[in-house]
């Protein structure tokens, strides 16, 4: 991002927390897509068809507006505050529609994690990606087996890194900032993360075929 740009989102900032809502869509707009990515990825997959991103991010938007305020006590850059704005919304709407289910604790351990971090099962899913064929389903299932085994022994820390850098896509510094770490811990742990998991991925039985 150019200085000009940063300068531009700078003074929104400014106009926004004094209350011109023209401004306050314009940064939302601006930051929409990487939040839609973060509400794909972390959209628990029995909601998936139920519930729109679009709806979850207009909810968010509204959270944001009545919340605004609050932007100026926290020590936060304001995408990271927006982003933290958008996952309590999915959080709460994952409780109202998951909540009065009855749940495993399996089940149940994930949606805890959904609150704090991503869970070896969303990231499992996501590392596999989709295959539609019968044979490519069971061969899908037993390796999404192995690799939530292989998630679930590594340290919640270094998932989550793996999650916000590779599946949200932000950068080493507003992953430090959501991790509250700083940023050359938080790339040492990135990169120490990424390797371990490539090493034990290559010790499953054609996982990459």
């Amino acid at each position: 991002m150019s200085d000009k740009q940063l300068d531009r989102i700078e003074q929104q900032i400014r106009l926004a927390t004094d209350g011109d809502q023209a401004a306050l869509a314009s940064l939302f707009g601006h930051y929409k897509s990487q939040l839609r990515r973060m509400i794909a990825f972390r959209l628990d997959r029995k909601l998936q068809g139920r519930i729109d991103p679009s709806d979850v991010l207009q909810d968010a938007f509204l959270d944001l507006s009545k919340r605004l305020t609050e932007f100026g006590n926290k020590n936060m850059s304001f995408f990271v505050w927006l982003r933290l704005v958008a996952h309590e919304r999915l959080l709460a709407i994952h409780r109202e529609h998951l909540g009065a289910q009855k749940r495993d604790a399996r089940r149940e351990k994930h949606l805890n994690q959904n609150a704090t971090g991503a869970s070896s099962m969303m990231l499992a899913a996501h590392l596999l990606g989709k295959n539609t064929s019968v044979v490519g389903r069971a061969i899908r299932a037993e390796k999404k087996a192995q690799l939530e085994a292989l998630l679930e022994s590594m340290d919640d820390t270094d998932r989550e890194i793996i999650a916000l850098r590779i599946f949200e896509g932000l950068s080493n510094g507003e992953c430090a900032e959501v991790l509250g770490l700083t940023k050359q811990t938080s790339s040492k742990r990135f990169m120490r993360a990424i390797g371990r998991l490539r090493e034990s991925i290559e010790m499953i039985p054609g996982f990459g075929q």
